[in-house]
């Protein structure tokens, strides 16, 4: 089939509003990953408009780009991410983009919920661990073995799964899908309109029915679980579309989007009651007096789009002129105090410098002194001679030294004298020593001789 340049230029401009038109209706409050290089945490703690939580002490971690919902290791672990504002559309699609690593055997299961309420936000749990809730869960998890399945289920709030003999048995649309280990982000659909519910995976409807009608006011959830052997679970992007281009959700809208009309036209008519007043309330005071310090007080903000008549408008501008005109002379008046106090305290504190000054010179000038006297001692020790004075010295030692070569000699000779031992002392030592000796010897043989004799 020969395709041409029109052709595809058609094809291509289509396929550009297409997408032009769906970006343009992304729930961003319901959305998380879909601005390619923005971060999805600016803190990466949390995500805003999204509530992440845990249990058992454990806190899904939150990147850059992804939210690991389970680890690697260790296993039973459980952990989700709940959006904070509801959905207020009837016609949506959600997209979730997920990836799912572990072992040959691991195990776990991802939730993606659509719940009333009082079910969201609790702690994250299973299809088979969920108490009763009112809304749609579609699990993707390895059911019968197939090396994984995407199932889809209903509960009024009436059934309690978690006790049910054969909850498998209650999923009311399913197909097979590998989602283990594939290298690459796996990607599921929920389509829903007025006429029906589809659910698709990678570009392929799973399945699809005619017979489910969701209401609006509910809550989306992620939530993922992991077994002793675990997978882990890895959330990079969820996308919150609609059609409706005229009821969308817009960033930071509150919960309660549908409240009564009639308390918001009481709002406006006390706003302008509010300005009326405030206006007059400027008219006296400016009339009578001319004091800055009465402001008045701030108006309160008021959409654009609530102000109709040019005279309302007007209104509105004067009173925010005459308060920013009144705020600025605030400040002048503010800023002039402080300067009139700034110049007081640095009068009193130069004031407070001038004795310094005086102590400063005292001590400069007796700095000054000591330098000037040891100047002077340094000249006169390098202007005397002291050889003189070293000489003198030299002669003093000399005599000295010959005193006591004189006199040691004689000294030592008379203490020698007068305590060395006498001759007669030395010649009794000697001879009571031979008599000891000689005793000893006739002592000696008279035993020997008395000894007892010893033959062969």
């Amino acid at each position: 089939m020969y395709i041409t340049r029109q052709s595809l230029r058609t094809i291509a401009w289509s396929t550009l509003a297409l997408s032009a038109a769906r970006a343009q209706f992304v729930i961003d409050n319901l959305s998380f990953g879909q601005k390619e290089g923005v971060y999805i945490s600016p803190d990466l703690r949390s995500i805003p408009h999204f509530v992440v939580q845990g249990i058992n002490d454990y806190v899904p971690q939150v990147l850059s780009d992804r939210v690991i919902l389970t680890p690697p290791y260790p296993g039973n672990k459980r952990g989700s991410i709940w959006a904070q504002d509801p959905l207020h559309q009837r016609d949506w699609t959600a997209e979730l983009d997920f990836r799912a690593t572990g072992m040959e055997r691991g195990g776990g299961n991802l939730q993606i919920w659509y719940v009333r309420e009082s079910q969201a936000h609790e702690t994250p749990a299973s299809l088979y661990t969920a108490p009763k809730f009112d809304g749609l869960v579609l699990v993707i998890d390895q059911y019968e073995g197939r090396g994984g399945s995407v199932r889809g289920f209903l509960n009024d709030g009436s059934v309690d799964i978690k006790s049910h003999p054969h909850p498998d048995t209650l999923a009311f649309g399913k197909c097979d899908h590998a989602y283990r280990n594939r290298g690459h982000l796996s990607t599921i659909k929920l389509h829903h309109t007025a006429g029906f519910l589809e659910v698709i995976v990678d570009g392929e409807s799973c399945f699809k029915t005619d017979k489910i009608k969701l209401p609006e006011g509910y809550y989306f959830g992620v939530s993922a679980s992991s077994a002793e052997n675990p997978d882990s679970f890895e959330v990079h992007k969820f996308v919150v579309s609609t059609t409706d281009s005229h009821t969308r959700e817009e960033p930071n809208k509150q919960r309660y989007a549908n409240a009564d009309q009639h308390q918001e036209q009481q709002n406006i008519a006390a706003q302008k009651a509010h300005e009326q007043q405030t206006h007059r309330q400027q008219q006296q005071q400016y009339g009578s007096s001319t004091d800055q310090n009465n402001i008045p007080k701030l108006v309160e903000d008021v959409l654009a789009g609530n102000i109709k008549t040019q005279q309302d408008q007007f209104a509105d501008l004067h009173n925010r002129i005459q308060i920013i005109n009144n705020r600025v002379a605030n400040m002048l008046d503010i800023v002039e105090q402080m300067h009139q106090l700034n110049e007081q305290r640095f009068n009193d504190l130069m004031h407070r410098i001038v004795p310094i000054d005086d102590r400063s010179a005292a001590t400069i000038r007796n700095v000054e002194k000591v330098e000037r006297t040891t100047m002077e001692i340094l000249r006169d020790l390098e202007s005397k001679d002291f050889k003189d004075m070293l000489q003198q010295v030299h002669r003093a030692i000399e005599n000295s030294q010959e005193g006591l070569s004189r006199t040691l000699p004689l000294a030592m000779g008379a203490v020698v004298g007068s305590h060395k031992p006498s001759l007669l002392l030395f010649l009794f030592i000697a001879i009571a020593v031979q008599i000891m000796v000689t005793g000893a010897y006739i002592v000696y043989k008279k035993r020997r001789n008395g000894a007892p004799k010893k033959y062969l």
